[in-house]
């Protein structure tokens, strides 16, 4: 999430000569596709530190064994400021701020849900399973808070104006806990659906919890139907996270992910002859098109019209991508990084890295390439490319350093990121708004508290970043940049030299 009073580059000074060279040797083994196996790195540490980085933006109470000890318990009165006083206590801050929005923390838990039903063994066998399960819990406990009463969802906590005005610990935030609501006279499809798909794929994580697995799938067909019913786009969330893609990307996937949760033909029905569907060549928070592609791409089903088989798009994705098709129409930077646009570009790095492995995986199953034109793309070279945008982020790239705190080389140390940059102060502090920038956002050191695992916004389009907590488009994290790198960590960690060779 962008904040108003940051800069949108990361350009630096200083050196530009050596990493132009670096940086065009890096783009001419990226090209021919030799770079992906020439770096590794300690990938479950990364697997388990990105994990870390969401425990650390839990609003609510904490729990007894929680492992980030500079948080506390916060957010403890959302929920008072509803007509009736509710309970909405819990869930996720976005990013650096101290908001709760419900479009990024559902697409958090549906892609860490995601990640979860891919790569399950890796994440077993990484013995990190279980705190990922905990973390999808963690919003879908939430959303149900929030999504208590039919045709109506709390979908934000905060005013976002005024907590950017106050640079403050969640724990002793000032500022007001601002209510934000969709229902039948203000609607909200895309909100609305992709929290039916969060359930949806949560209930699938929890199906041996059969009681808790049941709440979440009937609360996501309700949700469905809400989205379905009253077709609108919400702009509470403006500018922070206006949907600029409209809401038939958030349809399909919300009855992609209750198809395959349930099985049931209405949901195919939908999928096959209503939905609306698109080649495009962004996978993120607000456009899930590849995704629900990609999903569908075994079942041999054809998008509305029949023009296009769902694998055609899945594949027309990959060709965007890719910098070595004759289709390709992603900018790649000069070091090898996908970008899209400053501010949260590493989005698209770690969702390509995820979106490739999983597709990946069911293309050897399969016994399928890719088809650009007449062109075949093996399944590993779609791991190649996974890995190598990881890997970028985690040391391989012009500048030779971690993009990830507290792993690998030279990390960040100054994200923009309130709890991270301002001392643990005692509960009931009363903190001055008006000075609270000049004491704990502009001063030019460390921050007080490491912001383990947080992968940072990145570098701009020329691999330039600055590691200033007021470069907020290089060094504000989010949650949903992690929730989608930790399957590509996991399936990297958990394969090793093997990953691009095969399954």
């Amino acid at each position: 999430m962008k904040e108003k009073h940051t800069p949108a580059s990361c350009r630096g000074g200083g050196g530009g000569g050596v990493r132009c060279v670096v940086a065009l040797l890096l783009a001419a083994l990226v090209l021919s596709g030799d770079v992906a196996g020439a770096t590794s790195f300690n990938y479950k540490d990364a697997l388990t530190k990105s994990i870390l980085f969401l425990e650390a933006q839990r609003s609510g109470k904490l729990p007894p064994d929680n492992r980030i000890k500079w948080r506390g318990d916060s957010g403890m009165e959302d929920g008072k400021l509803a007509h009736v006083r509710v309970d909405l206590t819990g869930g996720y801050y976005d990013a650096g701020d101290n908001v709760k929005y419900g479009l990024p923390l559902a697409f958090t838990v549906t892609t860490l849900a995601w990640a979860a039903l891919a790569f399950k063994p890796e994440l077993q066998a990484a013995g990190e399973l279980k705190h990922v399960q905990e973390a999808i819990r963690w919003g879908t406990d939430y959303i149900l808070k929030c999504a208590a009463k039919k045709n109506h969802m709390w979908v934000q906590v905060g005013d976002p104006n005024l907590d950017h005005q106050c640079w403050v610990r969640p724990e002793n935030m000032p500022t007001p806990r601002t209510l934000y609501q969709i229902d039948g006279n203000t609607p909200g499809t895309e909100i609305a659906a992709e929290t039916a798909a969060a359930l949806a794929a949560s209930a699938m994580v929890f199906r041996n919890d059969k009681n808790y697995a049941r709440r979440l799938m009937n609360k996501a067909k309700l949700l469905y139907q809400f989205a379905k019913s009253h077709l609108k786009t919400y702009d509470g969330e403006c500018p922070f996270y206006c949907s600029y893609s409209g809401y038939n990307d958030e349809l399909l996937w919300a009855a992609t992910w209750l198809f395959m949760a349930t099985k049931r033909q209405v949901y195919a029905d939908f999928i096959t002859h209503e939905a609306i569907s698109s080649s495009v060549a962004e996978f993120s928070w607000d456009l899930k098109y590849p995704g629900a592609q990609i999903l569908l791409a075994p079942h041999n089903m054809n998008a509305s019209g029949g023009m296009q088989s769902y694998k055609t798009q899945a594949d027309n994705f990959v060709c965007a991508v890719l910098p070595d098709t004759p289709f390709h129409q992603v900018f790649i930077t000069p070091g090898g990084m996908i970008h899209l646009r400053d501010g949260a570009n590493s989005q698209y790095v770690t969702g390509t890295a995820f979106l490739f492995l999983v597709y990946a995986d069911w293309l050897d199953t399969a016994r399928q390439d890719v088809m650009c034109g007449a062109t075949p793309i093996k399944p590993a070279r779609l791991r190649e490319f996974a890995k190598q945008q990881m890997d970028y982020l985690l040391g391989a790239n012009p500048r030779g350093r971690s993009y990830v705190v507290g792993f690998g080389s030279n990390p960040p140390t100054q994200p923009h990121h309130r709890g991270a940059s301002t001392p643990v102060l005692k509960p009931g502090t009363v903190v001055n708004c008006g000075m609270s920038f000049g004491d704990w956002f502009a001063p030019d050191r460390p921050n007080p508290n490491e912001l383990t695992g947080a992968i940072m916004g990145g570098p701009d389009g020329a691999d330039n970043f600055i590691d200033k907590r007021n470069a907020s488009a290089c060094t504000e994290p989010c949650t949903y940049i992690n929730s989608l790198a930790i399957g590509a960590l996991a399936a990297l960690a958990g394969r090793g030299p093997n990953l691009v060779a095969s399954k």
